[in-house]
């Protein structure tokens, strides 16, 4: 699962980049700009989601340990 998450964040941050350049900084609310703006803020909420994952599975894994 470790490797999952690490492998999709990863694929997100890249994901991130390739849109950022992808911005009209002139007209950043218009055509594909609008856009990449839009995967920016939905990669943005996939790298969040998937640290929550992880961090979910460690406190997981501690319960389990002290049981």
């Amino acid at each position: 699962m470790k490797v999952f998450t690490l492998i999709l964040t990863v694929f997100a941050v890249a994901i991130i980049i390739f849109n950022a350049t992808k911005i009209n900084l002139d007209a950043p609310f218009e055509g594909d700009s609008y856009i990449a703006i839009l995967t920016i803020i939905a990669g943005l909420c996939a790298v969040i989601l998937l640290q929550i994952l992880r961090i979910s599975k460690k406190i997981e894994a501690l319960q389990k340990k002290r049981k």
